[in-house]
């Protein structure tokens, strides 16, 4: 996540040292995190926002899972018919705690009620990705559980304080100092727990022909 950042719109030559064609390759999102996740694999990709309206969706009385299952395959399909000859990766997430989804808090305050209620307990997090391409869809979630250890309210102050995890579901950036309020995590794949899981993504990729690495 917040890591010095780089422009991930790759073109040939950054991706293949100008050996080879410009990747078919589009990330269907904006997201800084997701775009950073995918340029590990070093394939050139372009990246294009969904325009998918996320509040219907969420508003639909599904579960949760099935919620960001859906966005996911939302936004890959709605890039994919801009770049109908493209392998098109959509992508959603969402933090859970007895079935609630936890948003993104937007303010200290919320983000601090947030830790709070997660202190001492589980909860899990599910990253879905669809993958549209010219032959049909691949789709997939990944559920990670994750236990937070019990935290003071001066850790919980002084951890927010520091890393300010304002744009993050469930008020915490692992990948950072986040890291220090966890006692255990469960997850076949923790990359998925910055919103890409990138271990299914690579072999998905390769079957779809593209050479990773």
């Amino acid at each position: 996540m917040p890591r010095a950042r780089r422009d991930f719109a790759l073109d040939a030559a950054a991706a293949s040292g100008g050996n080879g064609p410009m990747a078919d390759l589009v990330l269907a999102s904006t997201s800084p995190y997701r775009r950073e996740l995918l340029a590990r694999l070093r394939l050139a990709f372009t990246c294009a926002p969904p325009g998918v309206d996320e509040g219907a969706v969420k508003r639909s009385g599904r579960e949760p899972a099935a919620v960001v299952a859906e966005l996911a395959r939302q936004k890959a399909t709605a890039v994919a018919a801009r770049f109908p000859d493209a392998i098109v990766i959509g992508g959603d997430q969402c933090a859970c705690l007895d079935g609630a989804v936890l948003d993104k808090p937007g303010t200290v305050a919320a983000a601090i009620a947030q830790l709070q209620r997660l202190s001492g307990r589980s909860h899990e997090l599910h990253t879905a990705v669809a993958i549209v391409h010219p032959a049909g869809l691949v789709a997939w979630t990944d559920v990670t559980r994750l236990t937070m250890r019990p935290l003071s309210d001066a850790e919980i102050e002084r951890y927010v304080t520091a890393e300010r995890p304002l744009d993050c579901a469930g008020s915490y950036k692992i990948e950072a100092l986040g890291i220090a309020l966890f006692e255990r995590i469960e997850s076949a794949d923790q990359s998925a727990i910055q919103g890409l899981p990138l271990l299914r993504l690579a072999a998905e990729l390769r079957a779809l022909g593209l050479s990773v690495p």
